[in-house]
Order: C-alpha cells, then sequence, then structure tokens
C-alpha cells in the first residue's frame, strides 16, 4: 500500500508539472525568439537617421561600425542601385521588391531564412526620398540564448514537486500502514489465543490513523471483547453440563464396586475411575481462567500413545472375542501435538471399531513412522464405509444409538493441525474400513501427499 501510494503521487505530480512546465518552456523559447527579433530591429532602427542624411557608403559605414551588430559583422545596408554596404548574408533574389530599380514605401519589414540564422530586412528612407533596406542578421545562437538554462530550471522545479509529493505521500502511507500493521498484528495475536489483545483507538499510537482503519479498531476491539464473553459463556456451560455427570457416575462406581472380583470387574472399576477423572479435569479446565493456564507442553511419544489405548481396548476385545494386533511400534515416535489430543483420537478410531462392527470382528493398528510424519492405521474386518465423504463430515454419520457423529471430526481436526490429513478407505488385508491419520513432525513444512502401503503384520490375540 506505501509503495502504491508513492508510485501514484509521482504519477500524478509528473503529469501536473508536465501539464504546466511544457508550455512554460515553449513559452520561454518563444520569448528569446522574440527578443532577438526586437533587438535586432532595434539595431536596424538606429542607423535611421545616419540614413536621412547621407547615402554615401563611407558614412554609412562609420555609422554601422558604431552599432553593436555593425561591430560584430552582422549588419548590411543595400542602398538603392544595388549597392551593399556591409556583410550581407542575402543576395538580391531574398530582398523584397527590386534592389536595383529602388524599394518603394510599400515594402514591409520581415525575415528571410540564411545559413546559421536568419536575416531582419527593415525598409528605411534616406536622404533623396528613395529607401534602402537594413538587413540584420540574427544567429540560431541568440534565438535560443537562456531557453536551455530555463528548461534546466524548470526540469527542477518538476523534480522538487515530485519529490515532495513523494515525501508527503510516503508519510500518509507509513501512517495508513502502521495502523493497518497494528491491526493485523492484533488480529494475529487473538488468533494465536491472546484474548486480551485490543487495537489502540485513542492517543497517541492512533494519531494519524484514517478514519476507515478507527472503525475497523472499533469493531476489532468489540468482536474481541463478544468473543471473551462468549468463551466464558461456554466454559461456564461446559462446567455445568460435566457436573451433571457427577450424579450417574457416582451411581456406575457403586454398581462397579458391587461387581465383586475379577479382570471385568477391574477394567469396569478402572474406566469408571478414569471418567470420574476426565469429568473433573474438564470442570477444572472450563472454571480456568485463560490467564491462569499453565504452560502445556507441545509434543509427546505417539507410540507410547497407542500402545497404551490398545492395551485399555485389548481387555474389552478379549471379552468380545476380537483378534486384534499392534505393529510398527517398535522405536519412538515424536509428533508436535498433546498426549491427551492424541489419546483421544485414537480412542475415537478405536471405539468406532467396537461401534460399528459386530462381536469377533478382527482389527489391527499399524504405525508408519518416517522422517517427516507418523501415521496411525486403524483397520478391521467390518463392512466398511458406505460413504466416507458423509463418515468424515462433522455430525453427519450415522452410526446409530450413541453416535453423534463427532469422533472422526476429532482426528480429523488433530491431524489438520500439523498439517497432516485423515483418509478412508479398505483394508488390504483385512478387507473392512481403514483410516489413516498422518501426522506431520515438520508442521511449519507443506508436505507432499504421499501414497503408502501397509506393511504392519497382524497379530492374533485368543
Amino acid at each position: 500500500m506505501r509503495w502504491a501510494m508513492v508510485k501514484a503521487a509521482i504519477a500524478g505530480t509528473v503529469m501536473v508539472a508536465l501539464a504546466f512546465l511544457i508550455p512554460l518552456g515553449l513559452m520561454v523559447q518563444q520569448t528569446a525568439r522574440d527578443r532577438a527579433f526586437t533587438a535586432a530591429e532595434r539595431q536596424a532602427a538606429a542607423l535611421g537617421p545616419a540614413l536621412a542624411i547621407t547615402t554615401d557608403q563611407e558614412a554609412v559605414s562609420r555609422a554601422m561600425a558604431s552599432t553593436d551588430a555593425g561591430s560584430r559583422e552582422r549588419l548590411a545596408v543595400h542602398l538603392p542601385g544595388g549597392v551593399t554596404v556591409g556583410t550581407a548574408r542575402t543576395d538580391n533574389d531574398q530582398l523584397p521588391g527590386s534592389a536595383n530599380q529602388g524599394w518603394t514605401r510599400t515594402v514591409r519589414a520581415g525575415t528571410v531564412r540564411v545559413d546559421g540564422g536568419y536575416a531582419l530586412l527593415q525598409p528605411v528612407a534616406v536622404d533623396g526620398g528613395g529607401i534602402a533596406m537594413v538587413e540584420v542578421f540574427v544567429p540560431n545562437a541568440d534565438l535560443s540564448r537562456g531557453v536551455g538554462t530555463a528548461w534546466l530550471v524548470l526540469s527542477g522545479v518538476a523534480l522538487a514537486l515530485v519529490a515532495v509529493s513523494v515525501a508527503v505521500a510516503d508519510r500518509m502511507g507509513t501512517r495508513i500502514i502502521r495502523s493497518a500493521r497494528r491491526l493485523a498484528t492484533a488480529a494475529r495475536s487473538l488468533g494465536s489465543g491472546n484474548l486480551s489483545v485490543r487495537v489502540p483507538v485513542e492517543g497517541r499510537e492512533a494519531a494519524g490513523a484514517p478514519e476507515e482503519l478507527r472503525e475497523a479498531a472499533y469493531a476489532f476491539n468489540a468482536m474481541a471483547d463478544r468473543v471473551v464473553h462468549l468463551l466464558a459463556a461456554e466454559r461456564e456451560l461446559a462446567a455445568d453440563l460435566s457436573h451433571r455427570l457427577r450424579t450417574p457416575l457416582t451411581v456406575l462406581r457403586l454398581n462397579a464396586a458391587a461387581l465383586g472380583e475379577g479382570d471385568a470387574a477391574d477394567a469396569t472399576r478402572h474406566a469408571v475411575s478414569q471418567l470420574e477423572r476426565e469429568v473433573d479435569q474438564i470442570i477444572r479446565s472450563a472454571r480456568r481462567q485463560p490467564e491462569d493456564a499453565p504452560a502445556v507442553a507441545l509434543g509427546c511419544d505417539a507410540v507410547e500413545v497407542v500402545r497404551d489405548r490398545v492395551g485399555f481396548w485389548s481387555a474389552l476385545a478379549e471379552d468380545e472375542g476380537r483378534p486384534w494386533g499392534l505393529a510398527g511400534d517398535e522405536a519412538p515416535a515424536p509428533v508436535p501435538v498433546q498426549r491427551g489430543d492424541l489419546a483421544a483420537a485414537v480412542d475415537a478410531l478405536l471405539g468406532n471399531v467396537f461401534r460399528h462392527t459386530a462381536v469377533g470382528t478382527p482389527f489391527a493398528v499399524d504405525l508408519l513412522i518416517c522422517e517427516d510424519a507418523v501415521t496411525v492405521l486403524v483397520g478391521d474386518g467390518g463392512p466398511g464405509f458406505t460413504d466416507p465423504a458423509a463418515a468424515i463430515r462433522r455430525g453427519a454419520g450415522h452410526g446409530g444409538e450413541g453416535s453423534t457423529g463427532l469422533g472422526l471430526d476429532i482426528v480429523r481436526k488433530l491431524a489438520e493441525g500439523t498439517g497432516g490429513e485423515v483418509t478412508l478407505g479398505r483394508s488390504a488385508v483385512l478387507g473392512g474400513a481403514e483410516i489413516s491419520l498422518r501426522i506431520n513432525t515438520r508442521t511449519e513444512v507443506e508436505l507432499p501427499r504421499q501414497q503408502r502401503r501397509r506393511t504392519g503384520r497382524l497379530i492374533r490375540k485368543d
């Protein structure tokens, strides 16, 4: 924007300068021409008194020598009878009328183009009632004297005007750009989570800002206040809704305590305890103000998280007689996401297997680790996806009772947050659905889409 304003100022100023300076330059050139011919006419008129007294050649020569043009050999007199005194640049053919028979009083002054300039011809009455023709040579240098200097001065004025306009436009552009950048910086800061950022609309920082940007700043501040209000209301609503889960959780905990001993009872009590901890964490997080939130380390080991969640779901898989497998978990695989978010995504993928496939259907989890990304493949031996596009669209899933259609959307958001992606397809090994969660480990680089073949192995657990 700043350079655009400078260019516009330069273009406008140059056009105005040319519109005024070109006519001025031409007028100066015409003035110099008129000045040269006027001086020549004065030189010719200076011989009038001498020619009115005598036409003697020596007397005329002395009179011519007393003038500036005569001393510079620029003056000549064509006397009646064809006699010429002085240095003439013209011949008889160029003279008006007849030089041999004499000129009449009807002959007027004029100019003749000669080598190196012009000859001014001025008829003058002489002694005896005749007419002589006074010739004054006007060189080209006299016609353009001072014109070059005038053009240089006018060009300097034009450059000065352009420089002033550029300085003014740059100053104005700097103010506008400063205000626009301040607004853009505030928007980026708000987008990164700083809800306290506001754009100054009064005082020294906002001085010189255009009215339109001031209105944009007012609108931004109002939007930021509204966002803070909505987030606060959302946190309160999340806390209230989470608190309502305490009563059924208490009933579940009491029922789990009455189950007695056994692997299934222990797994149920462990799940209820974990659910209580998650609900408590949700309530605490919802009640906590954004500025009081502790710093969360971004990053975890994908292999450790996947192994932990597969181990959790393996107990239920054994109860339902589902063969399952885990492959590719030999080496660590750090990813730039929080542990809880990745665990929630893996739980959503494995939960879909148990929810949408029949009891006894096998499933497998493979980890593909490369330099730029970590891919989690979850496949099963079920019927697969009838409409993959609808399955991944938020709230569009139709999984029957208890399905909200949000599970795969949570997985998609996790992947896209790192520049990765989620793809749905058919398992080449088990024949059912296969979901690929790719997490980029270099989020600052836009990675090309890679086609990967499943290389994991199925480990049956009976």
